[in-house]
């Protein structure tokens, strides 16, 4: 399917589409650098594995999974993970557009929910939810819009009706605040949380790549990255590579100090 196909079929809402659409290709190009911590790593080797065994395990009467929700601070690589399911799985990514879902009366926004999860069911793909806590949020105590529950009840009945050949991903920033009977129907959780050591020396490798560095730059930016997401060190080090670049030279690291000092991550970095 073309994205001109896509765009023709995708559910509106408001005259825009309620998701965006990505090909497999777009994910492919999308994930040529991810970084997985190690329990993270074995959920969607697993998962993927399930889904190349379904006969066997409709042979044994044991459910296949679909439904994934991804928690964790900003940054750490929940969005990418969607991405990189819909390529491993060669089927499109729908990233759903919360501005379009959400409506200023709520029976439209359940219509909304309930036309995203009928088109997954109707193609084959990957639907992704990020800030799913928007709409997910529980009912108890809900000082916001009491008939936001309708579309909690809504969320419930699409997700249990979800018995398709799609895979719905959802993530929040704020799990503790998601509906508990939400967080029941999703058969597959990981939790995501800032890089580790061993994680961060990965992605910085991966960043800068074949770039001419000077010596030790990996090992001296990993360190002055401590605490930095996956999205923050991304950011730092493309900028420093435009620095290089500008001024002809190898990587430094001066030119990942003054990026790193530029770009004003909320972290306390290390010395460069």
């Amino acid at each position: 399917m073309s994205k001109q196909q896509a765009s023709r079929r995708l559910p509106r809402a408001k005259g825009s589409d309620i998701a965006a659409y990505h090909s497999p290709k777009d994910c492919a190009r999308k994930v040529k650098r991810i970084v997985f911590q190690p329990d993270n790593r074995r959920i969607v080797e697993e998962f993927l594995a399930i889904l190349d065994m379904k006969e066997r395990f409709i042979e044994h009467d044991v459910p296949i999974p679909n439904k994934i929700v991804m928690y964790g601070p900003p940054g750490t690589g929940k969005t990418l993970t969607a991405f990189y399911l819909a390529y491993k799985l060669n089927v499109p990514l729908l990233i759903v557009r919360l501005d379009t879902i959400i409506h200023s009366h709520l029976g439209e926004t359940a219509s909304n929910v309930r036309k995203i999860f009928e088109f997954a069911k109707a193609s084959p793909c990957v639907l992704f939810l990020d800030e799913f806590d928007a709409i997910a949020r529980t009912r108890e105590n809900n000082d916001e819009v009491k008939e936001m529950s309708r579309v909690v009840n809504t969320l419930l009945q699409c997700l249990d009706e979800f018995d398709c050949e799609s895979v719905f991903m959802a993530a929040t920033n704020l799990q503790n605040e998601l509906d508990h009977a939400i967080w029941r129907r999703f058969d597959t959780k990981m939790n995501y949380a800032m890089p580790d050591d061993d994680a961060r020396n990965e992605y910085v490798s991966l960043l800068i790549g074949d770039f001419d560095a000077e010596a030790d730059l990996r090992q001296q930016a990993a360190a002055a990255l401590r605490g930095c997401s996956f999205a923050d060190m991304e950011q730092i080090l493309l900028k420093a590579k435009r620095k290089a670049i500008i001024e002809g030279s190898l990587l430094k690291a001066e030119h990942v100090r003054f990026s790193f000092e530029e770009y004003k991550p909320h972290v306390n970095g290390g010395q460069l």
